[in-house]
């Protein structure tokens, strides 16, 4: 082997390999070939200074491949559409809900010219943006007022920060909450300023104990749906009814972090109960907090519904500036918020409505479907089995709940973990890459929110 010296004197200088790429300076230019030329010849020879490289690292041909390779990964990008066959439908890392189609409609329209999104039309003078969903939050809630910020942590603590800030907040020990990527309640209510007053137990907390830590510095009384996780057997909460009697005999406003952001009646759609904003309001609420992206089927944004006078103490927030949304989120919420205006076709023009619903028996219609080609593109080396299994709904909404679903076992034919960590690797390395999971010595695709079938089993014969 020859020594590390001689071949990186085997290395093609820079303005070798720029003669060598014509056709990619024409394309991206001299400036960001030329970086890109330079940072592959001192990835290669920091390579050779920690290990022996074949021959071919150091060849003008093999530079030039990698110089296209990072060019043509840099211009793909790396936010991209999955397939998302985990068997969670709103997962939280693969984007949560997916827009309806008026939806992206508008966003286009929206995003692609100047719009009246704070300019009042009739008067010729500033608007509010606002407005272009307040009115249809209050007719589906049955609240006063709204405002919309871009999550619904923000949401949690702009309320907080507003109505709270350098005073007191009892919440129940047990709906202390971890929300996606860690974040806690606790830490966002320190981050709003007010000061989080623990009450009751984790599994027991009563009417006496709120009352008991109530003195001139708290600020309001808080629930929290603990839409995450499910504390079972020896329990008892607070009814919301019951929380805001007690808030507003002590003059505090009685806050419901209600989390999904479900507006309708699942029972009407065979799915499991869950509470919606108008029960809550119904229950005593002055201000609820709910997510957009989540049961309401809508973008990533954050609405606090609830009375006008504390809806305008939250809007005239500096923080509110900083929070809140952008035209395209508006434009989309507008046209999701419009489809439950017409609350018998939803299932059919909501995405995640429609998913959640599906029938098992499409399902497996299309478990058939898919099965011949999957098989042929993963013999020999894996075996795939049709499954009965079940998907989860997601992102903290109804977490014990589960829908019969329907979808693949696949195992690796020398039974190894090794073969799966390399199936599913491969899986999310194809054009439109393939989310599954594994659990229980095996790699389960669940077809519950497979909806572009014939782009599926195109690309199954590029797997690796």
């Amino acid at each position: 082997m020859r020594s590390d010296k001689r071949r990186l004197r085997d290395l093609p200088s820079v303005d070798r390999v720029i003669r060598e790429t014509p056709h990619l300076i024409e394309r991206w230019g001299a400036e960001r070939v030329t970086a890109v030329i330079r940072n592959e010849l001192e990835r290669i020879r920091q390579n050779m200074a920690l290990s022996d490289i074949i021959d071919k690292a150091s060849s003008l041909k093999h530079v030039v491949s990698l110089v296209e390779a990072e060019l043509e990964n840099d211009a793909t990008g790396s936010l991209v559409s999955v397939f998302n066959l985990t068997g969670t439908v709103l997962h939280t890392n693969l984007g949560r809900a997916s827009l309806p189609r008026e939806a992206l409609a508008a966003v286009l329209a929206i995003a692609q010219s100047p719009s009246n999104l704070e300019y009042d039309l009739q008067t010729g003078k500033r608007g509010d943006r606002d407005r272009h969903v307040e009115r249809m939050i209050c007719a589906l809630s049955g609240v006063e007022a709204a405002t919309v910020v871009n999550n619904n942590a923000a949401a949690v603590l702009l309320v907080l920060n507003t109505l709270a800030n350098n005073a007191e907040v009892p919440v129940s020990r047990g709906e202390l909450v971890e929300i996606g990527g860690s974040f806690r309640i606790p830490e966002i209510m320190q981050s709003s300023g007010c000061a989080l007053i623990e009450v009751g137990t984790t599994n027991r907390t009563h009417l006496k104990d709120y009352e008991n830590v109530i003195n001139d510095n708290t600020a309001l009384l808080m629930k929290v749906h603990a839409s995450n996780y499910q504390i079972r057997g020896f329990t008892h909460a607070v009814a919301e009814s019951d929380l805001a009697g007690l808030a507003h005999r002590h003059g505090l406003p009685f806050v419901i972090d209600s989390g999904s952001g479900n507006l309708i009646d699942f029972s009407d759609f065979d799915l499991p109960d869950e509470p919606t904003v108008a029960q809550a309001v119904r229950n005593g609420a002055d201000i609820v907090t709910f997510s957009g992206d989540k049961l309401l089927g809508g973008p990533q944004c954050g609405v606090i519904a609830g009375k006008q006078a504390l809806i305008t103490r939250i809007k005239n927030n500096p923080l509110k500036r900083a929070l809140r949304i952008d035209k395209m989120v508006l434009a989309a919420l507008v046209e999701v918020l419009k489809l439950y205006q017409s609350p018998s076709r939803l299932a059919m023009r909501l995405p995640t409505l429609e998913v959640l619903t599906r029938p098992l028996a499409e399902i497996r219609a299309q478990a058939e479907r898919v099965m011949p080609p999957l098989a042929k593109a993963l013999a020999p080396r894996y075996k795939v089995t049709p499954a009965e299994c079940h998907s989860q709904v997601g992102s903290g909404a109804l977490p014990v709940e589960t829908l019969p679903s329907f979808g693949f076992r696949i195992n690796a034919a020398d039974n190894s973990d090794q073969g799966l960590r390399q199936l599913a690797a491969s899986m999310r390395r194809l054009p439109v890459p393939v989310i599954g999971r594994i659990n229980n010595g095996a790699y389960f695709l669940d077809l519950r929110c497979l909806d572009r079938e014939g782009d599926f089993i195109a690309q199954l014969d590029r797997l690796e």
